[in-house]
Parts: structure tokens; sequence; C-alpha cells
């Protein structure tokens, strides 16, 4: 070897350890290391070190047998990062210390503070960020090339098998003899998903993000969580990260990816393969990029000739995310009969079927797997303190505050589920299409008051003569008081412009009843107020675009077939989107059987009834169908509507009887 080697040992060399011997011979061929010598326990086969490899049994033992090491390796688990990371500070070797660093932020701040008093350069192998992509994409995203980024998400699929979980003592742990081991989906699987979503989005550290929430489920029979969203809330400026991650997918098939999500474009990045889809206006363009190796990084690092590209100090955010899994309670068991086994003996895989599905709609919606209600992400838990409840049977309708929601989605109050009386689910909430449509509600797309036009709708704004673009106007409904009594509840909201000034109060009051067995009645009366000035309510229909009034009471159904829709006149989406009728009835198919909504016109006004079919499930009642709704101070405007929901498919005649007792 020339003298301008480093000198390189490595603890830890299989399992993982077996890629850093083939990179040190790679390294090595080419002059810029020298592989001195291996720590580990396990015997090693006749020729499969080089034969000027020295074996130690440990750390210790390498350590006491050689001298001036330039760089120490250690691949080892994760729970031993620590002892083994400080022993090699100590010794005066730089350290390249395996992904991630550490279990705990205590530990991470001690490791850091041995790094300083040693001098040492500390290099974490989180190896997706020597990809050039990043610093493109970093470069692209403060140009303005995707537009306004309102948020950055991460999304992996993969299948794990029995024999990954029961590989060795640690593999699925929690904690292990007292320790911690935080293996887990976005500790360990898709660690690289979760650092490479936060370095693109730019998360600086210190009080960023400003909360890390993490929603942890499990299928196999493990510790650990094998399916996760992990979410990052940031400052308003910046852009939240929403990771989903899931170790019980069907197949290996899919490629993990981070997708930056701008006003003008989508930038997609396949991470493993350093691959970046820009999909606009235009089309999409694919752009291939190389990947610096990481010890090679650090070699050069030593020679001043680069910086680090993961220095331990980058790492810090991320271990954010590390200890809130930690201490977050134990992941929450999916129900068997949720999952499928696929397989035996150690080739055996649990498997979440609609989990590719679920995923894509946690990133779409920026939520958890249980807020979206999934059925096996809420299954085995205590049903909503909150929840409406009837004489018997399961809580027909569950109310959410949406504070939780993202910008995007304009966080607002809504019931979701909202079920029959035999437990059938009616309702959805983020659907792929429509994340913004959460369930049953009240929706404002445009509202102008003295700061100006707001959408407190959710979703992109409609914009005349151009469609529908994306932009940082999203407001919010907060609820400031609430009361409850057995059959009824009343809150008081603030509506918010995109400023977080109150452009609205309102007055809510639901409430619900049992008509027969298989029968019950929803009731909401709403009372809006001007705030500050007067107020205009619009919609994409009075801004243009026909057929399109949506706007105030909205019902966002459940994936169902068959649909039928008819007022006392007329039938289908054609006949009865924009028609002014005293009532509405949806029939369709839900799990299997044909049930029915009865919407009952508000008697203060004559609102057209806002219908689709094709496109999505939904009806609505539009306050601003084709004309704008001006509120003047001290004038409230005021809707009571009524939805009667049966587990039996209604007639019109059965219409007919039922609206008489609208209120």
């Amino acid at each position: 070897m020339s003298g301008g080697a480093a000198r390189v040992a490595l603890v830890g060399a299989h399992g993982f350890g077996e890629i850093h011997r083939r990179n040190l011979a790679r390294l090595a061929g080419l002059g810029r290391a020298e592989f001195v010598a291996v720590a580990d326990p396990v015997p090693f086969a006749p020729g499969e070190l080089p034969g000027s490899v020295a074996v130690h049994p440990d750390l210790e033992a390498l350590l006491a047998a050689e001298r001036d090491l330039d760089v120490v390796i250690v691949s080892t688990p994760l729970h031993t990062h620590l002892e083994l990371a400080e022993r090699v500070l100590a010794s005066g070797a730089d350290l390249y210390l395996e992904k991630p660093p550490v279990t705990s932020l205590a530990q991470f701040e001690r490791l850091r503070s041995a790094a300083v008093d040693a001098g040492r350069l500390v290099q974490v192998g989180f190896q997706s960020l020597g990809s050039h992509a990043i610093p493109w994409l970093r470069s692209a995203l403060a140009a303005g090339d995707v537009g306004d980024v309102r948020a950055v998400t991460a999304s992996g699929v993969w299948s794990r098998t029995h024999g990954y979980f029961t590989r060795s003592r640690w593999a699925g742990r929690r904690t292990l003899d007292g320790v911690d081991v935080v293996d887990g989906v976005a500790t360990n699987a898709f660690a690289h998903a979760v650092i490479t979503a936060m370095t693109v989005a730019g998360v600086r550290g210190g009080d960023d993000p400003r909360r890390v929430e993490v929603d942890l489920h499990r299928a196999n029979p493990v510790e650990s969580d094998d399916t996760t969203v992990v979410r990052l809330r940031r400052a308003d400026a910046d852009p939240d990260v929403t990771c989903a991650l899931t170790l019980c997918g069907p197949d290996n098939a899919a490629e993990p990816f981070v997708t930056v999500h701008g006003s003008e474009a989508t930038a997609t990045f396949y991470y493993v393969i350093d691959e970046v889809h820009v999909a606009g206006p235009e089309g999409v363009s694919i752009e291939r990029f190389g990947r610096t190796d990481l010890l090679e990084n650090l070699l050069k690092a030593r020679a001043g000739r680069a910086e680090l590209l993961c220095a331990l100090e980058d790492t810090a955010p991320y271990m954010r995310v590390l200890e809130a899994v930690r201490t977050s309670p134990d992941p929450h068991p999916i129900p068997p009969r949720f999952w499928e086994r696929h397989g035996t003996g150690a080739d055996e895989r649990v498997v979440l079927p609609g989990i590719a599905d679920a995923i894509r709609r946690a990133c779409a919606a920026e939520s958890s797997f249980t807020e979206l209600g999934l059925p096996w992400a809420v299954a085995g838990r205590d049903e909503d303190a909150a929840a409406f409840a009837l004489d018997g049977g399961p809580a027909p309708a569950v109310p959410h505050d949406g504070e939780e929601l993202a910008a995007a989605l304009a966080p607002r109050p809504y019931l979701h589920p909202v079920r029959t009386r035999s437990g059938a689910v009616l309702t959805d909430r983020s659907p792929l299409d429509h994340p913004w449509h959460l369930g049953v509600g009240v929706a404002l797309p445009a509202v102008t008051g003295p700061g100006g036009r707001s959408n407190l709708w959710g979703g992109p704004d409609y914009v005349p003569d151009a469609g529908y673009r994306w932009g940082r106007t999203h407001g919010s409904a907060i609820v400031s008081e609430r009361s409850r009594r057995p059959d009824a509840e009343r809150t008081r909201l603030a509506w918010r412009d995109a400023r977080g000034d109150i452009v609205l109060h309102e007055n809510r009051t639901w409430s619900w009843r049992t008509v027969d067995e298989q029968t019950w009645r929803l009731r909401l009366r709403i009372e809006l107020s001007a705030a500050a000035g007067p107020v205009r309510l619009d919609s994409p229909g009075s801004l243009g675009r026909p057929g399109a009034g949506y706007g105030g009471f909205f019902w966002r159904f459940a994936p169902c077939t068959g649909i039928e829709v008819r007022t006392p006149e007329a039938e289908g989406e054609a006949a009865t989107n924009g028609a002014r009728a005293p009532w509405l009835l949806w029939t369709a198919a839900f799990d299997g059987a044909r049930r029915s909504v009865l919407f009952c016109a508000p008697p203060e006004a004559d609102d057209p009834w806002f219908v689709r079919t094709a496109e999505y499930p939904g009806v609505g009642s539009a306050l601003a169908w084709d004309a704008p709704l001006l509120l003047e101070p001290g004038e409230p405007v005021v809707r009571t509507l009524a939805a009667v929901v049966s587990d039996r498919a209604l007639s019109a005649a059965d219409a007919h009887r039922l609206a008489a007792g609208r209120p």
C-alpha cells in the first residue's frame, strides 16, 4: 500500500459488515485505504478475508493490538454503538458509525461530547445522503423550480419475512435485557427514508422540527413497529415532513421514495437508485445521479479536501425521531383478521392487504393511519370519548376538532366515521382523489374578508381562467367552546383566514335521535357571522366554473357501488346537481348491502344541492352556487339541515314521509 493510504479497521464484519468489507477491498485496490483488521466474535471461513487482515474477537483486543489506526468502522447492532464509538474516539481514530448512531438523545449528547473532546471526525452511515440528487434537489427548491413547497413526504412499502425478525436476539425488539434497542421500521429498515426526507426538506435541528409525532403499529409477533407514520411539524414557513412506512407489503418490488409537493411541480426522489422524477405541466422529466461513498468522503475530509456529508451533528434532527419512537407507547397490535400469512417457515411473511393505498393516503393527507380511521389502525382501541351515542349499537358518529390536520387540508371540525345503526361506515376521510374531503362537516372554498381571500375548504384554489392552483391560502376553523348533552353537541368556532385573523364566528349544533331500529336522524344547525367587516363567500361556481357551486355543508361518502340519487322530481347526477328541492335521497351498496341517506334541505333558504356520483361520491348543500353570499356584520346566516341515515334502501315514499319531519 502507498504511504498515503488510510489504515482502516472494521468492527462487525458480518451482516452489513460484508458490504463494508467489499468497499474496503475496492478502496484498497485504488490505493486509498489499507484494510488492517476486523473485530468480530463470529469465525471466518478460510479465504473469506485477505491474508493481511488481522482478526480479533472484539474491539478491545483490536485496539490493544493495532496501532496508528486512522479510521475504525463500527457496523454492529444499534444498542452496542455508544460504548464501541466512545472507545474508538478515545483511541485517537476517526469514526465511521453505522446508522442510526445511538439509541437515545441522551446517548447522542454523550457521543457528541466525546467526539468534541477527542477532536475526531464522526461520519454516520446514512448512505443515501451521499447522493448527488440531494444538493440538486435543494438547489432546485431554493430556485423555486417546483413552486411553493407545501409538504415533503416519504413512502416505503417493503416485505420482511419471519427470518428477518428472528435473525438475531435484538431484531424486532424495543429493548433487550433492559437496554434500549429501538429496532423498527422508521429506526432501521426505512431510517434512510426518514432522514432523506428531512434533509431534502431542509430540517435544521435545534427547534426544527418543533414537534415529532409517531403512529406505531405492528402486525408481526414482535415488540417493535412494522407499520408506522412519522410526522414532523415545523414552523409555518417550512414544509412539514410525513413518512409512511411498512414492512407488511405484498413484496419488495416497490422502490421507496421521497416526494416534494410543490405548487408548480412534484419531484419524486427514488433514493436507493439516485433518480428524480419531476412532474409538471409539461410532463415528466427524469434525472439520474451518481453518489459519493461515505467512507471515501470521510477519508477526503481527514485530508481537508471535503466536508463530511453525514457528520454526527447532521443526524441530530433524526435523533429526535428515534427518541419519539423510543419513548412512545408500545406499537398498536393489528388484529389478525386484517392481515394474511404468505409463505411458510422462515420465509413466512405477514401482509396487510391494501397497505400500499394506505401509505399513499397517509402521505397525500399528511395524516397518521389512526387519524385516517383505517379499520386495522383503530381496531381494539376505545371509541373516541366524544362519540355520539344512541340507545345501543355502535356510535353513529365520531366528532373531531381537526386541529391535527395539515394546513393544506384547511383544519376544521368534522364527523368521521358516520355509521348506520348496524355499524356500516358511510363516510370517508382524506380519500386519495381529494385528501381534503373530511367525512361530514362544513367547508368554505373561498372566503374574502378584510385580509383578502382564503381557502377554508382545503386543496387547491379555483382561479378564474386558470383552473385549480395550489397556494398558501388555507385558513382554519378552530373550536373555542363546546358543550354536550346526551343528544346534542354545541360548539363555538372561530374561522381564521390565511393570515390567522378571525374572519367568521360560527355557532354550530349537532343533534341526533333514533327513528327506528334501522334508522337515525342527524341534524346540523350553523350560524355564521362576520367577525370584522363584510365577508363574501364564493365557490368555484360563483367564480365561473359551471356546476361546481360547492361550499357549506358537505358529506363525503365511503366507497360505494350502484349509486342512485334523486330528488322529488329528478334522478341522477346531471339532473340533481344544482337542483333546488326539499330533499335528496342517496342510496348505494355499502359493505355489500344497500343503504340510504336522506338529506333534508334547510328551511331558511332555497340552496341548491351539490351532487357527485361519477368523479367521487359526495353531496353538499351550496351556500354560493352561482353567486356570492354576502355577510354583513350583525346579520348572521343560518342554515339547518338534516340527514336521515338508514340500514335499508329507502323509497321515494319513505323520503316524503321522513322529510316531513325535517327541522
